[in-house]
C-alpha cells in the first residue's frame, strides 16, 4: 500500500478524526498534511478553540503520519505549546513531518496554522513502533 493508501484505511476507522471532519490534503511516506474547519462544537467557555481539539488534532496529524508506511506506531510522548488562540470559522492546518527516526521510535514535529498561516500551536510527538503493520490492528 502508498503512504495515501494507509492513511485512507486508518482514516476509514477513525471516527473521532471523522467526527472532526479531517481531510487529508497531502501524504507522503513519513509526513501528512490535514485540514480542519472550527465549528461551534469545538469553542470553550470563553470563545476560543478548545486545547483539547488543538491538541487532538496534531494527534491525528501525528497518527497519519508516522503509520504510513504500513508500520503501526502508537504515541509514546507528545507536547504542545499553544501560541494564538482560534476561533469559531477558522481552518486549522497541521503539517507533521519526521526529524528523528530509530529502530523503535520516531520523533514528529507538528506545525498547526490557521487559515492566515499564523502558527496556532507547536506539537512534538514520539511515537513507539509496536511491530505490527496497521492493517494487523
Amino acid at each position: 500500500m502508498t503512504p495515501r493508501q494507509v492513511a485512507d484505511y486508518m482514516f476509514g476507522q477513525d471516527y473521532f478524526s471523522q467526527w472532526m471532519n479531517i481531510k487529508m490534503i497531502e501524504v507522503k511516506e513519513n509526513y501528512c498534511l490535514i485540514e480542519m474547519p472550527i465549528r461551534k462544537e469545538m469553542i470553550n467557555g470563553l470563545k476560543t478553540v478548545h486545547g483539547g481539539v488543538t491538541f487532538a488534532f496534531a494527534d491525528s496529524a501525528l497518527a497519519f503520519s508516522s503509520n504510513n508506511t504500513g508500520d503501526a506506531a502508537v504515541a509514546l510522548n507528545c507536547i504542545i505549546n499553544f501560541t494564538k488562540a482560534g476561533k469559531e470559522g477558522d481552518v486549522f492546518k497541521a503539517e507533521s513531518t519526521l526529524v528523528n527516526d530509530t529502530r523503535k521510535t520516531a520523533v514528529y514535529d507538528i506545525r498547526i496554522t490557521n487559515q492566515n498561516n499564523e502558527l496556532v500551536a507547536k506539537f512534538v510527538g514520539t511515537v513507539y513502533k509496536i511491530g505490527k503493520k496497521v492493517t494487523e490492528l
